[in-house]
């Protein structure tokens, strides 16, 4: 891995992490202790922090989550946000490729009652399909979902199974082995939407998951009455999604070092995805708008990256396509997901790292907080769950800029679910996240 300027700053981040003030780093250009100060941003900084459009950024996340709305993996809607983010590249003077790529099938479906109403429900990937017509059985309460839970009667009906305990996949597995047909999981929480589940492969049944209100309705409507439900599932086979990649390179500079940026366009079903992640798209976007133009001595790519919320599959397609030379020029990437809750407790931004460790990235960051008064604390802290994985996996220093609450490092309640909308993001928070990544990019890519 080449080793950049930036590697000695190391011990000043682990130093202010610890509540040690030091003076931030000079990252080239000639910072005093006065234009240090919080509030008083070095000159280069304020070129970033006073051009990031606040309302600007708030328009893109809500056109991304109201007028396109949710934007599954493969689907038209993904592909709208895709073409939204290349024309506004293309229109700010960026070199454009677009990487389609495959994704794994994916599974939908409906589910009725006899009572003739539709239950909200989602289809986890790996799920077995149904009959061409749907499956059509009586419900099996089964509980938890244990071996104990099942008698002879759950043969040949369709198990309702309650979340907690243990695993999803043992869940179905016992509800297999026990001679039913098709598996409903209902919440074990008041949430919004149905779980999403992890699943596995090659599941032995067809499942959905459904809201915690939903299963109880189902055991008192359907199950205490000897009612039926018709679940059907099927599989989207071939689908693809696609990564937009913006570069700007620097003049007369021959093999420069590579700075990545990234954020994932796409959401979970059923969630406008207004947080997660057309904050961090909006974000990114604005931030090359503003360094559109600026003399630069690194190359810069901003990845907007498809497939995330399906298994990080967009960012691990780009970085596979990356040449060894290019992984050996890559000294950073700063990833953006989630930055602009306005959840009143997720008053920290969270600067994961994959190892916990501090790195050119961390440092840029905590030194660009010093010199503009950024009003978020900073936390360091180690976690994956997003597509900064893919890059320090390859070798490549990466932080995933993230907010949550201090101490628990819960997220937003509407996570991942139907209430993901415009009306929680903070179109303040979103200028701070700007401000603040906008600015500990630009101190890294600039030219001196």
């Amino acid at each position: 891995m080449k080793k950049s300027r930036f590697a000695a700053l190391t011990l000043s981040a682990s130093l202010l992490l610890s509540g040690v003030v030091m003076m931030p780093a000079d990252f080239g250009g000639q910072v005093t202790a006065e234009a240090a100060k919080p509030g008083n941003p070095a000159a280069f900084d304020q070129k970033v922090i006073s051009r990031i459009d606040a309302e600007r950024i708030y328009s893109d996340v809500r056109y991304l989550s109201e007028t396109i709305g949710p934007r599954v993996a493969g689907t038209a809607e993904e592909r709208e946000a895709a073409s939204l983010i290349r024309e506004r590249l293309e229109s700010y003077g960026y070199q454009i490729e677009v990487q389609e790529f495959s994704i794994p099938d994916k599974m939908v479906g409906h589910l009725a009652t006899s009572n003739g109403d539709e239950v909200e429900a989602s289809f986890p990937s790996g799920s077995a399909e149904t009959p061409e017509g749907g499956l059509t059985a009586q419900l099996y309460d089964a509980g938890f979902g244990s071996p104990a839970d099942f008698t002879v009667e759950a043969e040949g009906k369709i198990a309702l199974i309650s979340r907690g305990g243990f695993a999803f996949r043992e869940k179905i597995d016992n509800a297999a082995a026990a001679g039913a047909v098709g598996v409903i999981i209902y919440d074990n929480s008041e949430a919004s939407g149905p779980p999403n589940m992890s699943i596995g492969e090659d599941a032995p049944l067809p499942v959905a998951g459904i809201k915690k209100v939903s299963g109880e309705a189902l055991l008192e409507d359907i199950v205490a009455t000897g009612g039926t439900v018709t679940l059907k599932v099927d599989a989207l086979t071939g689908q693809t999604s696609q990564n937009i990649i913006a570069t700007r390179a620097p003049k007369h500079v021959n093999n420069p070092d590579i700075v990545h940026v990234s954020a994932h366009f796409d959401s979970v079903p059923l969630a406008p995805g207004a947080s997660d992640n057309a904050t961090g798209t909006a974000t990114a976007l604005e931030i090359a708008r503003v360094l559109k133009s600026y003399p630069l001595d690194k190359e810069v790519r901003f990845a907007f990256v498809g497939a995330e919320e399906i298994g990080l599959v967009g960012s691990a397609h780009y970085v596979s396509t990356l040449t060894d030379d290019e992984i050996s020029r890559s000294i950073a990437n700063f990833n953006m997901d989630m930055v602009g809750t306005a959840w009143e407790n997720a008053t920290a931004i969270f600067m994961n790292t994959l190892d916990g460790q501090p790195n050119i990235v961390t440092e840029a960051a905590l030194s660009a907080q010093e010199r503009i008064g950024t009003p978020s604390e900073l936390i360091l802290y180690q976690r994956g769950a997003s597509d900064h994985v893919n890059f320090h996996e390859a070798g490549i220093p990466a932080v995933n800029f993230i907010r949550r609450e201090p101490g628990t490092a819960a997220l937003e309640p509407y996570y991942h679910t139907p209430q993901d909308t415009i009306e929680h993001v903070s179109q303040e928070r979103l200028k701070e996240a700007g401000d603040l990544v906008g600015s500990a990019l630009y101190s890294v890519i600039r030219k001196n």
